[in-house]
């Protein structure tokens, strides 16, 4: 098991910035590549970005490239989602999530990849 909690979310004006937090319990969380996910409200939940288990790779979904960093910090069993030039289509529950299969990292914009899943974030964007 690798609980994930995540924080960082809240109310933010479109084109400011917001960082997002996932952290892990576990000793193995550092072999796991970590996901991020957001759910608009009635929509299904969708990929945003990911990052391999040796951080040396990451994918980004089109929606976001360019505005959301992902990046880990393996002394804390952390992982972050910068996000700046939000835009109120953002606007969702941010989910991170852990898998440790070791198939490209593309693979993981698939939720089925994931092992464990943190219970999300709220993240509004106001116009």
């Amino acid at each position: 098991q690798v609980p994930l909690v995540e924080s960082g979310g809240g109310l933010v004006q479109a084109g400011g910035s917001l960082t997002l937090s996932c952290a892990a319990s576990g000793r193995a969380f550092s072999y796991y590549a970590v996901g991020w996910f957001r759910q608009a409200p009635g929509k299904e939940r969708k990929f945003a970005t990911a990052i391999k288990w040796n951080g040396g790779d990451t994918h980004y979904a089109d929606s976001v490239k360019g505005r959301f960093t992902i990046s880990r910090d393996y002394a804390k069993d952390m992982v972050y989602l910068q996000m700046k030039s939000l835009k109120p289509e953002d606007t969702g529950v941010y989910y991170c999530a852990a898998g440790l299969s070791r198939v490209p990292l593309e693979y993981y914009n698939d939720q089925d990849v994931y092992d464990f899943w943190g219970q999300g974030t709220q993240v509004t964007v106001s116009s």
